[in-house]
């Protein structure tokens, strides 16, 4: 049953004034990648090189619940929003302090909603039940709730950030292991109808069915992180993970569009316009996971810089229409070896490479920033080919997702956008998950599972401070600007049964 509750009342700022969402600004840091190209590039320049060892925590607030923290962070007109699985919150960005925090109740509380997004004095976000809801900004009182309904044979659930744009919300369903027929839908922002809709995995005799076989069942395409859009050709991106059964390549035979790629839709209507299959006919899990970021290179280059669990950055030339080129940011080891049932031993392994926090991207440098994850499994094909049972994953494999290497640790890469050329890399004790930020200023920021924040030098990697949070981060890393102080926040504290990490979740901010 439908269940939003406003739990907490709105919370008076100590000046008694409430702080309302303000105007997409330098100041802001307004959506999911802080700008509808994907950049999570931010011209603030308070805090530099020079002086960043002087940061120190500004406030924190400790989140009331346990959960896969891996929300994005969002902060706009001195309020900061992020989800949980089943609760929405708002903070005061200056000092932490609640504003509200409103629940939607689910059967079973558990995997990630990854966040928010705002347009007005709305916010909207999805769930795993398959709602997505717009709720006041101000109160957080609901204002409309649309549930999308599943397709294809399995269940169907929200994990990713919507974005908005032209009076509309775009969100991805995900659910690949469960046989999902992911879509990208795009609803009316005012009353939260259905104004159009795209599968992932077509059928019938649309294009892209002929990738398929017929007469079995399949699925895949989920949507994880969020969109990227092109507001001059209204253009929206959307990475696409991978098909289902996971690993049972001979079980479907053929590209399986449009899985492992970036499809590009028109944002008004939902028609294709293009797409660039990544990892055709995908058999390690490998999705395109993180948003790509377009960008215009040095050279003047347009391009989209994708990202996925294959452990490449992809350039993807969009005048060309092709891939210019590519390059490793994590070991690639047995990449092109066949799975056999005895087992086969393959780097990225299932939860390696690029996960759901893609790049940054500085005009200043033109180096794209990217965290990555160095882990290795070994997977065994079932000797029988796969067969659907409703409630269990769907992956033809004999051990689950693949046992994976005892080794995991994690990189910081940053890549020349014209060239591919790595200009240097910084090796992490453990994976890199959590959001990653290029600043005016020239700083590069992000956080390890460690629980350490982390500021590099943006030319030279040079590593210039580290901040102990003692929470692993896995979530949102942004910063803007409050009181014309610049701030940093980050999400940590994810407890992720694949990572092996626990933790408290929590939001620190930092400052001079």
């Amino acid at each position: 049953m439908l269940c939003s509750v406003l739990l907490l009342a709105f919370v008076m700022t100590a000046c008694g004034q409430r702080a309302t969402p303000g105007p997409n600004s330098d100041a802001d840091w307004p959506m999911y990648n802080r700008d509808y190209a994907s950049t999570r590039f931010s011209r603030l320049s308070e805090i530099t090189p020079q002086n960043v060892t002087r940061l120190r925590k500004v406030c924190s607030y400790v989140l009331p619940e346990t959960a896969t923290f891996e929300s994005g962070l969002v902060a706009v007109g001195g309020t900061m929003y992020f989800t949980t699985s089943e609760y929405t919150y708002a903070l005061d960005a200056a000092n932490c302090a609640l504003r509200w925090r409103v629940r939607h109740e689910l059967p079973q509380a558990t995997g990630t909603v990854r966040g928010v997004a705002l347009a007005g004095n709305r916010v909207f976000r999805g769930f795993r039940d398959g709602y997505v809801i717009a709720y006041d900004a101000t109160s957080g009182e609901q204002v409309w709730a649309t549930q999308l309904p599943p397709r294809g044979g399995g269940r169907s659930f929200i994990s990713a950030s919507p974005i908005t744009w032209n009076g509309m919300v775009f969100i991805g369903t995900a659910g690949a292991e469960t046989a999902c027929h992911c879509e990208v839908v795009a609803l009316d922002a005012a009353t939260g109808r259905v104004v159009w809709t795209f599968p992932l995995v077509p059928t019938g005799e649309a294009p892209g069915a002929e990738t398929w076989p017929k007469g079995v069942l399949v699925g895949g395409g989920s949507t994880w992180t969020s969109f990227t859009l092109d507001t001059d050709s209204g253009a929206l991106y959307v990475p696409t993970g991978n098909p289902g059964p996971d690993f049972s390549g001979d079980y479907r035979p053929g590209a399986n569009l449009y899985t492992g790629s970036v499809v590009v839709l028109d944002a008004k209507t939902g028609a294709l316009r293009t797409w660039y299959q990544l990892v055709p006919h995908d058999t390690h899990d490998w999705d395109v996971s993180a948003t790509p970021a377009l960008i215009t290179t040095k050279l003047g280059q347009r391009r989209a810089m994708a990202t996925g669990k294959d452990g490449y950055v992809h350039a993807i030339d969009i005048a060309a229409g092709s891939v210019a080129w590519k390059t490793a940011v994590t070991t690639i080891k047995n990449a092109e070896a066949p799975l056999t049932v005895e087992g086969t031993y393959f780097c990225p392994g299932t939860a390696g490479g690029v996960e759901w926090n893609g790049p940054a991207y500085s005009p200043a440098t033109n180096l794209l920033y990217v965290n990555s994850v160095d882990w290795c499994s070994t997977l065994r094909l079932d000797s029988k080919m796969p067969e659907y049972e409703p409630g269990k994953v769907f992956l033809g494999s004999a051990n689950a997702f693949g046992d994976k290497d005892s080794r995991k640790l994690g990189w910081v890469t940053a890549v020349d956008a014209d060239t591919g050329v790595v200009r240097w890399r910084y090796q992490a004790p453990t994976p890199m998950l959590a959001g990653i930020v290029a600043t005016a200023s020239g700083l590069v920021l992000t956080a390890d599972l460690n629980g350490d924040f982390l500021a590099f030098e943006a030319d030279t990697g040079k590593l210039l401070h580290r901040i102990a949070t003692r929470q692993t981060a896995g979530g949102g890393l942004i910063t803007y600007q409050i009181g014309g102080q610049q701030r940093i926040a980050l999400a940590a504290g994810m407890e992720n049964r694949i990572f092996e990490t626990h933790g408290q979740p929590v939001v620190v901010v930092f400052g001079l």
